[in-house]
């Protein structure tokens, strides 16, 4: 590998402020270093945080994202920075989750990716939502997520 590699980068390597919003965060991305591979590379995010829409209040979260590289991967300081963006950002469970698993998927066209948000209880009722790109490839060693069903997601 060669430094080339990084060109473009604007995020890693130096300090970077958290954007405000989701719309203003820039998701990067490096070529995949095992092109022609079938495996699965998986991020979590056990502290996700966003604000409902109606009340303003925080919402939490627990995020498993998973996917298949093509050609690129997502590089991991602008996934963070991206995923502390929602901090301040009123939206659904529902909007929050998808939104994030078709931004990652618009970036990297990947061969498949799947987000699991787990997301805490507000009114007694936890929320979880899920967003696949469609079949997984064939052969592809899928482990569970890991996120035990709600009993105080312990």
């Amino acid at each position: 590998m060669t430094d080339e590699i990084y060109d473009g980068l604007t995020q890693l390597g130096g300090p970077s402020e958290l954007p405000a919003s989701p719309d203003e965060a820039k998701l990067e991305r490096v070529p995949n270093p095992k092109p022609g591979a079938t495996y699965l590379v998986r991020f979590a995010c056990p502290e996700f945080t966003s604000l409902c829409p109606i009340t303003g209040q925080p919402d939490f979260a627990h995020l498993v994202i998973d996917y298949v590289p093509d050609g690129w991967l997502v590089e991991s300081k602008s996934l963070k920075l991206f995923l502390g963006s929602y901090r301040n950002h009123g939206g659904f469970h529902e909007a929050c989750t998808v939104d994030i698993g078709q931004r990652i998927e618009a970036l990297l066209d990947p061969a498949w990716l799947r987000i699991g948000g787990y997301w805490y209880p507000r009114g007694g009722i936890p929320i979880d939502v899920f967003y696949q790109s469609g079949e997984p490839p064939a052969g592809l060693w899928l482990p569970d997520q890991g996120v035990a069903p709600y009993r105080g997601r312990g």
